[in-house]
């Protein structure tokens, strides 16, 4: 809990901290992105039981896993980051947690399709308000040399989710049944959003920061964007990760299918080892991504290291990623899913630390958003339904060209999936051009917010 003897005004001068409140404000945050997490991603775990139910097409799934949740998750997030960057993050986060709580417990209630995408369209826009205000203030709360690894704990709360969205998921669907899953995972979201309200603080903008936040209020929102997109090492962050995230969401939509297709499991096994691989991969590979990138970049004095480090383990996945989708032994590939988990996650806490650093404190939350944008249209909007469309179309040709029904839907999607890992290959090449100007961005950034202090 916080100390009793620190100011609530958002921008007081008096503002004060002690270690243990940072660590409980990170800690917090981090259990707002698992239950963000697992609100998103308990419909993967129950793909199979609803198109089983409702005779859904992987396009459609598809749709529902990726596009129907982007479109308003991506392009709301900058009205509220916007939003964010003059008033109280701390109200803005939890009132986006009580609206996609609530519309995750209803997406239980769906007798459509219609339903469903409008359910999904809804905790979309909730959790539109999560992330760009909790980047800035993590931002604020940690300094300049500990934001990679503040912001990876805080994103390891994806897999945190993952982990918890699996395991419950798939056991409560078989069990209990799927609408009962949507209606266990909701609810618990809305105490979380009370106790933001209660006990999170709100810091003064740029508390961590060596320099002092300029007074007022933030740039307007078009100088912001033309001055974010006019660094080129933003451009090709934005780019790699946004390509990182197609690959992550298109194989991540489809991945309990996959092992039920084509390795027999069942749903409540596939939940238990999924949940199992995030925890050992995911947790583990975000963690180090931020702490490895902040301890080589302070101990050799180059911020490239911060693209350096995604960019190589994002290469390394590769070879990795196309064993799990082509070898056929279940063991060999579920043990496989852990090394290329752990080192696909590790370009998050980098690219997001780099993305506050390049912008003023009163531009963080915006930043974020514009990041989320780009990563989530191109990743969550298109990675699922391009895997969906893919897996349909491979599988209508086997059929054509003989294959049974069983086998043609299972190695659709096994051949869909090898596709799409060969995307991080190209990834992995922006993350190297974003390395070679990225000191003299940051560089540039330091001198502009000096100058607007100086004035």
């Amino acid at each position: 809990m916080p100390p009793p003897a620190a100011p609530r005004s958002p921008e007081g001068p008096a503002f004060s901290l002690s270690e243990g409140y940072r660590r409980y404000v990170l800690g917090l945050l981090f259990t707002v992105y698992v239950v963000n997490f697992v609100d998103r991603q308990i419909m993967t775990i129950l793909v199979e039981p609803i198109r089983a139910e409702f005779g859904f097409s992987d396009a459609q799934l598809g749709v529902l896993t990726g596009l129907a949740f982007a479109l308003l998750y991506a392009t709301l997030g900058i009205p509220i980051a916007r939003y964010a960057d003059r008033h109280s993050r701390v109200r803005v986060i939890s009132l986006a947690i009580f609206v996609w709580s609530l519309f995750t417990a209803l997406t239980g209630l769906a007798r459509t399709y219609l339903h469903f995408l409008l359910a999904r369209i809804a905790v979309g826009i909730g959790e539109a308000g999560c992330s760009p205000p909790a980047y800035s203030l993590i931002s604020d709360y940690f300094p300049p040399e500990r934001r990679a690894t503040a912001l990876s704990t805080y994103s390891m709360g994806i897999f945190g989710g993952v982990f918890v969205g699996y395991l419950l998921g798939g056991n409560v669907a078989e069990s209990l049944g799927w609408r009962a899953a949507f209606f266990i995972v909701g609810v618990p979201g809305l105490a979380v959003a009370l106790l933001v309200r209660l006990t999170l603080r709100e810091p003064p903008r740029g508390f961590s920061d060596p320099e002092p936040a300029p007074p007022g209020d933030p740039p307007p929102i078009g100088r912001a964007l033309a001055a974010l997109w006019s660094k080129r090492s933003f451009r090709h962050l934005s780019i790699a990760a946004a390509l990182h995230a197609f690959v992550g969401y298109g194989v991540g939509g489809f991945l309990p299918a996959f092992l039920i297709r084509s390795h027999g499991m069942t749903v409540s096994e596939v939940g238990n080892w999924l949940a199992l691989i995030s925890a050992g991969g995911g947790l583990v590979g975000t963690y180090l991504g931020g702490a490895v990138s902040d301890r080589l970049a302070k101990a050799r004095g180059d911020a490239r290291y911060y693209m350096w480090v995604p960019g190589l383990s994002t290469l390394v996945s590769v070879p990795l990623a196309l064993l799990v989708y082509l070898l056929p032994v279940k063991l060999a590939v579920l043990l496989l899913m852990i090394p290329t988990g752990l080192l696909g996650a590790m370009y998050l806490g980098p690219t997001f630390a780099m993305t506050q650093g390049l912008v003023g404190t009163r531009e963080r939350a915006l930043a974020g958003a514009i990041l989320l944008f780009i990563i989530n249209l191109i990743g969550l909007g298109g990675g699922p339904w391009i895997t969906g469309v893919l897996s349909d179309a491979v599988r209508a040709a086997l059929a054509a060209g003989g294959a049974d029904a069983v086998t043609a839907k299972a190695q659709g999607l096994r051949y869909a999936l090898a596709f799409m890992v060969c995307v991080n290959l190209w990834s992995a090449v922006h993350y190297a051009f974003a390395a070679r100007s990225l000191r003299g961005d940051l560089a540039a950034a330091r001198a502009a917010a000096a100058e607007t202090v100086a004035r």
